[in-house]
């Protein structure tokens, strides 16, 4: 497969925060990459080093080929691009604004243009100062896609879109995928996100967590629930290990009779064991939704192990 997007050691400071921790990763042709984490985690600063708005301080980033850096100008016009709060000309109207951007590209941008904002329902007369902040998505989502980029990057696309739209959107961003082209996508919607991403990426304060596909880290992802009898010893010295059926523990909750722990990869001989302990009087193992996964590795009890 081709690497549409490089990232190689990528580093950023802004004076005494750090945005982004020597970032490496690739996203491949043909996928819905999904770049998950905290406000602050350093998702948007991503974005704005891979279309040139802000230099990485070390490391190169690479989008089609073309260096992030040098290639800025060229990226953003094989790029389509919507921003978490699209920057739009309050003074004109839903068509003039699809006017004026069709001509920086090809006759068909026009005629695409239309039929989008004809399918979410807008009228082309409308000014842009006129529009609810749903609507103003919907025109942004127009632009980007009206010239059928290569590469597609999200920052929040949904954000004030309702629940309809917001759904045949983002199912939309598969058929792309199936055409071969590419979607990098960074939302707050992990419901939505499990439901449509390849692969997925997740950063807390700068660092990168974890990258993979999604049926991998689905697989691998275990989520233990244990409740202890009344009659079991009492204190953590008394309790058995939880986190011996995990490979690699990722967050582990006690309360004051139930245990929940998530991991990564089952050891079935120690599953066995909790299983036969006496003092246990149910033990539960499930797969994980994305959400909860997430919201593990975002916990103050996280691991720092991968």
């Amino acid at each position: 497969m081709t690497h549409v997007i490089e990232l190689a050691n990528i580093s950023k400071r802004f004076g005494e925060n750090v945005a982004l921790d020597n970032v490496s990763y690739t996203v491949e042709q043909g996928t819905v990459f999904a770049l998950l984490g905290e406000n602050g985690a350093g998702k948007t600063t991503t974005i704005r080093i891979l279309l040139g708005m802000t230099d990485a301080d070390e490391g190169k980033a690479t989008v089609l080929g073309l260096d992030s850096k040098q290639d800025d100008v060229a990226i953003r016009t094989k790029v389509g691009y919507v921003p978490e709060q699209p920057l739009l000309y309050e003074w004109m109207s839903v068509a003039e604004i699809g006017k004026f951007t069709s001509s920086y590209f090809k006759r068909e941008y026009w005629e695409t243009y239309c039929r989008q904002i004809e399918e979410y329902g807008l009228p082309l007369t409308t000014q842009v100062k006129s529009l609810s902040k749903g609507m103003r998505a919907k025109v942004s989502l127009a632009l980007a896609l009206a010239h059928n980029p290569e590469l597609l990057i999200l920052d929040e696309p949904t954000s004030g879109l309702d629940a309809l739209v917001r759904r045949e959107f983002l199912e939309s961003m598969v058929d792309r995928a199936a055409d071969g082209k590419t979607v990098f996508l960074s939302s707050h919607q992990i419901g939505e996100v499990e439901r449509v991403a390849d692969y997925v990426a997740i950063m807390k304060k700068s660092k990168l967590l974890l990258v993979e596909s999604m049926e991998h880290l689905k697989e691998t992802s275990h989520l233990i629930t244990a409740t202890v009898s009344n009659d079991a010893p009492r204190g953590q010295d008394g309790l058995p290990d939880f986190s011996a059926p995990v490979e690699t523990l990722v967050e582990q909750r006690l309360t004051r009779r139930e245990v929940q722990v998530l991991g990564r990869n089952l050891d079935p001989a120690a599953v066995s064991i909790l299983e036969k302990d006496p003092n246990i009087t149910r033990f539960e193992i499930r797969t994980p939704t994305l959400e909860e996964i997430f919201i593990s590795y975002m916990s103050e009890e996280a691991q720092s192990a991968k």
